[in-house]
């Protein structure tokens, strides 16, 4: 009875796998839609082994980029169409193009000076000048120049036919590669579409004809360019008119004169808060005895970091002390107190409100991005056409640049904090403050130090660049040794600012690494 039951047992796992094997082949046709023939053996012999099988398809090494498109496979069309591209240009610029066009150019050019000198140097001759022979080397020299340019235009001349035999040779192993990798790309796409069907399948005459004239496109354009130099000047450069540029130019400063105009009394404000906390914080460091504060910031260190961080930061004062940056050094740490302080007050809140609203983290983010991508230097101006040069445009843009860090690790150290303890906490009774307080921020503690050192960080990244605008302190130093070229005191002045953000980095992080 056993072994019948074995025998069955073997039949039926035998039909299940045919009946998986013919729901795969019906799955791989209506994926392929054409020759699923042709592509069921093939995608039998890639997943056979977990070694690359080496197949290779005649029509998408034909088509090239164009099948990959037709595909959706657009990670392999993409380098495929650049690759093609360059050696289809070498083709065209060794049967049809005149390579040496640039240097007739420049012999036009050096013909141009050349006439001009003969008529100086006829000049010379006529009035008995004493400078004939310079006129006479100079002529020399430039009919130099042009037998030299002359040999290069033939050589380059004779080497059309090795371009273009080096273009065919290029896009032939291009071509190759593209029939081997071309049925196991197509394979990786038929297993996502297995687990995603909302991926594009089959063939669509819209993706095709995307394809040929994205492919034909790209082609045309540079042959035409490469082969064919100068025969198509839009091409080259970008039509345009330059009163769209003016007209664009005059609504900017409309706008911002609008904005600086309606928002004084805003921007007054903000400035004022600013100068406040920024005048407080110069007063406690560059004003205090300074056995003071370094006797506080080194043991802030010791509890923070322990007795090495505390060695460390009192070298690190030492060094800042005795080569003449301890004042600047505090009105540093001052400006960068400011803008981190203000930083992490408006950072952690706001981080800690869009952890648990993705709608609103969905509209912050993009904003963020903004402004991590802008170069320093372009957010700058809209700064300083607000609130003018000085330290609280300084400490504006120091936020700017540093201020995203510390939302989106809170946003991350929040999202990651375990559903199952949350909801083991609310099923014990925790109200949301206790939720907080007691379980959140605890587990997320990392993740919002992490961004709280990162602010801080970016924000002492830009002192150079805030020095630009009127911020004083080690970076002012920076800035004369680059216009002066004082590589002495640059270096100085680059360790000093290496030291504060090692201390800072201490201080915040302790012993948490």
């Amino acid at each position: 009875m056993n072994q019948v039951d074995s025998i069955l047992t073997v039949e039926s796992a035998d039909e299940l796998a045919d009946a998986r094997a013919e729901n795969r082949d019906e799955l791989i046709g209506t994926f392929v839609e054409t020759n699923p023939d042709y592509y069921r053996a093939q995608f039998k012999k890639i997943g056979s082994t977990a070694k690359f099988s080496w197949t290779f398809n005649l029509i998408a090494a034909l088509l090239g980029p164009i099948w990959y498109g037709m595909r959706s496979i657009w990670k392999w069309a993409l380098p495929f169409t650049i690759l093609e591209t360059f050696g289809v240009i070498q083709i065209a610029r060794g049967l049809f193009g005149d390579l040496g066009a640039e240097a007739r150019e420049r012999i036009g050019q050096i013909q141009g000076t050349l006439n001009f000198r003969y008529e100086q140097l006829e000049a010379a001759e006529k009035s008995g000048a004493a400078n004939v022979d310079v006129f006479k080397r100079a002529i020399t020299s430039l009919e130099n120049a042009i037998v030299g340019i002359q040999s290069e235009v033939a050589t380059a001349e004779a080497n059309a036919f090795s371009i273009a035999l080096f273009g065919f040779g290029f896009l032939a192993i291009v071509k190759i590669i593209e029939g081997i990798i071309a049925n196991p790309a197509l394979e990786n796409r038929f297993s996502e579409w297995l687990s995603n069907r909302s991926l594009r399948s089959g063939l669509s005459p819209w993706r095709t004809g995307i394809s040929i004239a994205f492919v034909l496109l790209i082609f045309a354009a540079s042959i035409v360019h490469y082969a064919f130099p100068g025969s198509v000047t839009w091409l080259a450069d970008f039509p345009t008119d330059q009163s769209i540029r003016r007209t664009a130019i005059e609504w900017v400063e409309a706008f911002f004169d609008f904005i600086k105009t309606q928002g004084q009394t805003i921007f007054e404000s903000i400035s004022y808060g600013i100068r406040v906390v920024l005048d407080a914080l110069e007063v406690l460091f560059v004003e205090t005895p300074w056995p003071v504060i370094a006797s506080f910031i080194i043991l802030l260190t010791w509890l923070s970091a322990g007795i090495g961080g505390a060695i460390a930061s009192a070298c690190f004062l030492l060094y800042m002390g005795l080569f003449g940056f301890w004042e600047k050094a505090m009105t540093t740490l001052a400006l960068l107190g400011t803008a981190a302080c203000i930083s992490i007050v408006i950072g952690i809140p706001l981080g800690l409100y869009c952890a648990r609203r993705p709608r609103l983290y969905a509209i912050i983010r993009p904003v963020m991005d903004f402004m991590q991508t802008m170069p320093s230097f372009v957010f700058m101006i809209p700064v300083i056409a607000f609130f003018s040069v000085g330290k609280p445009a300084a400490v504006i843009t120091t936020m700017i640049f540093g201020g995203t860090p510390v939302v989106r690790l809170t946003v991350l150290g929040m999202r990651g904090v375990p559903e199952s303890i949350r909801e083991a906490a609310i099923a014990y009774g925790a109200s949301k403050w206790y939720l907080l307080t007691k379980v959140d921020l605890p587990l997320a503690a990392p993740s919002i130090l992490a961004g709280v050192n990162q602010t801080i960080m970016l924000s002492l990244a830009m002192v150079v660049v805030a020095s630009l605008i009127g911020a004083k302190g080690l970076g002012e130093d920076v800035l004369e040794a680059l216009q002066y070229s004082s590589v002495g005191q640059g270096i100085l002045a680059g360790f000093a600012i290496l030291f504060c953000a090692m201390i800072l980095n201490r201080v915040i992080q302790g012993k948490r690494d």
